[in-house]
């Protein structure tokens, strides 16, 4: 007996039939578009079908803005970077020259969200299953941001997806969930007054490969560069721009951040060096080490045993540790300008940042306010590594090393932690000066009532499993 023929979109319908698809919901919804563009497979036939269907158009039709936006999160890989980057340019140039209505933006997360400001700076340990800290700062809240902007300036968006059923059983029931009925739209599921339409909604994957190998590129690409780039990186899909937590999360064998630890291996990466890119190895090197800090065992040696809030936390009658220590994201900070330095001797590009000079600053500020680096501690670690550059001039009085060397005698003989009276001197510095100073007492209040024990205090009484007796 002959199986039946596999399901695809092309035996219901042809590409004549989704154009005037597109075009209707274009026409009929006078509101400007936002894509989400990553540079995959889905998102590319979603444009490029898009592009196509308004290219149709005669130009007083096309009058609604079509934003491509792409999230870069700034450890995004960087084969990945590059090519979407190109990408857009051609899409920006192509669409001036044939009058065609899109803009190109890319959307990144505030300085003070970003991955490196968060793990090296605040201590935050690598991202988990259970602890994606990442997701919301570096791509929900900054897509979001440029979408709630659109929608402020016209009243109402449509955000276009490259999302395809089966990808996720959450992502096809919020689909389901959230569509208006006799109605092409749904309804975003947080953003007011934005809409969203998914064009390769019913594609397969074999349907989205016939179109992209079969059709032009529209802004001059090269599809075929696009399935090599899959081959080489081993992806079975895309990361796609994430507007709400139900988007699949990245990593494994996804286009992604170099740096995710949410998965045991990045296949992606691992294709892209045995496919000829061997001055990525210390990118990996990196971020194998990086998940090396989620082992059990290591925990104790590297991560504080309060939390952010000062507070110890035991769950299960066992401690809970908190954020990386401030030694080992020296250590961190360290090894990753070491990697700069060794991908920007090795790779394409000599001048390749990992780390931008705005969250170099905002990680000195933090250590300096928040962990009571007396030191000054990140211009030092960057001049043995990388060398020489400008620093921020901080015109506050502020406490030294030898301030520091003092103080630790001082709270050593009289039994007082060290950290707490740094707090306490860094906090009134702060406030020095100002005309108002109603909140200095409160600041105080909490930083008395943190839980300043010991470590070895916390732990008298339990066992050596980490058990209370």
């Amino acid at each position: 007996m002959v199986g039946a023929a596999p399901y695809s979109i092309f035996n219901s319908r042809t590409l004549d039939d989704i154009h005037r698809e597109i075009q209707k919901v274009y026409l009929e919804n006078a509101r400007p578009w936002v894509i989400g563009y990553s540079g995959g497979k889905d998102s590319t036939t979603a444009l490029q079908l898009i592009w196509y269907a308004l290219a149709e158009l005669s130009p007083s039709e096309r009058k609604y803005p079509v934003y491509v936006i792409s999230s870069d999160t700034l450890v995004e890989t960087p084969v990945i970077v590059s090519y979407i980057t190109g990408t857009l340019e051609r899409i920006e140039t192509v669409a001036r020259e044939q009058q065609m209505p899109f803009q190109t933006d890319i959307v990144r997360p505030k300085t003070e969200d970003t991955f490196w400001v968060n793990l090296i700076g605040k201590g935050y340990p690598a991202p988990y299953t259970r602890f994606r800290w990442c997701t919301d700062r570096m791509k929900i809240q900054p897509a979001n941001r440029f979408i709630l902007d659109k929608a402020s300036e016209h009243g109402e968006v449509i955000l276009v997806l490259g999302s395809r059923k089966g990808e996720s059983a959450t992502r096809d029931q919020v689909l389901n969930l959230h569509r208006i009925k006799n109605s092409l739209l749904s309804r975003h599921t947080t953003l007011p007054n934005a809409f969203v339409y998914t064009p390769v909604v019913d594609f397969t994957t074999d349907d989205v490969w016939m179109y992209l190998l079969s059709a032009t590129s529209p802004w001059g690409g090269d599809n075929r560069q696009l399935l090599t780039l899959y081959r080489n990186t081993n992806a079975q899909g895309e990361c796609p721009l994430v507007v709400d937590e139900s988007t699949p999360s990245c990593g494994n064998s996804r286009f992604g951040c170099w740096t995710c630890t949410v998965v045991s291996k990045d296949k992606a990466m691992e294709g892209l060096i045995d496919n000829g890119e061997d001055w990525m190895l210390p990118l990996l090197e990196f971020r194998d080490f990086l998940a090396e800090t989620q082992e059990p065992e290591k925990k104790p040696e590297i991560r504080e045993h309060r939390r952010r809030n000062g507070q110890v936390t035991i769950i299960n009658n066992k401690l809970i540790h908190g954020p990386y220590t401030l030694e080992f994201c020296k250590e961190l900070l360290r090894k990753l300008l070491t990697t700069q330095k060794l991908v920007r001797e090795e790779g394409p590009d000599p001048n390749m940042k990992l780390i931008t000079d705005d969250e170099l600053e905002e990680i000195r500020k933090i250590w300096r306010t928040e962990r009571q680096d007396w030191e000054d501690a990140v211009p030092q670690i960057y001049t043995d590594i990388a060398g020489d550059r400008e620093w921020i001039v901080d015109d506050t009085t502020s406490f030294t090393e030898d301030d520091k060397s003092i103080l630790a005698t001082v709270c050593e003989e009289n039994g007082i932690p060290l950290t707490l009276v740094a707090k306490l001197l860094d906090t009134e510095r702060q406030m020095d000066g100002m005309s108002r100073r109603a909140g200095i007492q409160s600041r105080i209040d909490a930083i008395f009532h943190e839980d300043w024990r010991s470590e070895e205090e916390v732990r008298t009484g339990l066992d050596d499993s980490g058990f209370q007796q």
